[in-house]
């Protein structure tokens, strides 16, 4: 059943909003994927703020034009479930990957970050990255390191000392 222009209208403007707004985006090949596990794909993608899309390359042609996503033109070709990532860099690249261990039927072809283009290679790199939360988790540990650091070496002079007495006056007693 053919799409009217309006439909397609629609579908490009849907497509375009998400890019927008997505950090990243992953192209997968689904042929073969039964309705069932395209199912449970969308309620995992769901759960993790993932957008899944598919769309006819020349539409999401089109709706890539002038966003980051763009790059991603030229090289999409068959039929392609489209991942965006809205929350975290990674969460996009995640869900493919995991659910492409499980189904060999989808099989990730592009994978877009910032603006540029890489191959399926990257997926798992991407994948890879850390959340918002992990991030900051991160940076916060980092940040802290030094100063724990530093009072735990102004902690250990006076003990030290605390320490060298106590053995003098022990030796003291001693003799």
């Amino acid at each position: 059943m053919a799409l009217t222009l309006e439909q397609k209208q629609k579908v490009v403007a849907e497509v375009s909003e998400v890019a927008a707004i997505a950090y990243s985006a992953v192209a997968a090949e689904y042929h073969g994927l039964e309705v069932s596990q395209l199912t449970e794909l969308r309620n995992k993608a769901r759960e993790k703020g993932v957008v899944l899309k598919v769309v006819k390359n020349t539409l999401a042609r089109r709706a890539f034009e002038g966003t980051k996503f763009e790059c991603m033109s030229d090289k999409m070709t068959g039929p392609l479930l489209l991942a965006f990532s809205t929350e975290d860099l990674g969460s996009a690249a995640r869900i493919i990957s995991e659910f492409s261990k499980e189904h060999n039927a989808l099989a990730p072809k592009l994978v877009s970050v910032g603006g540029e283009l890489f191959g399926p290679e990257a997926l798992g790199r991407v994948a890879k990255l850390p959340t918002r939360d992990e991030a900051l988790s991160i940076l916060m540990a980092t940040m802290k390191a030094p100063v724990t650091k530093l009072v735990q070496t102004l902690d250990a002079v006076p003990t030290k000392l605390v320490r060298t007495i106590a053995a003098v006056k022990d030796a003291q007693e001693a003799a």
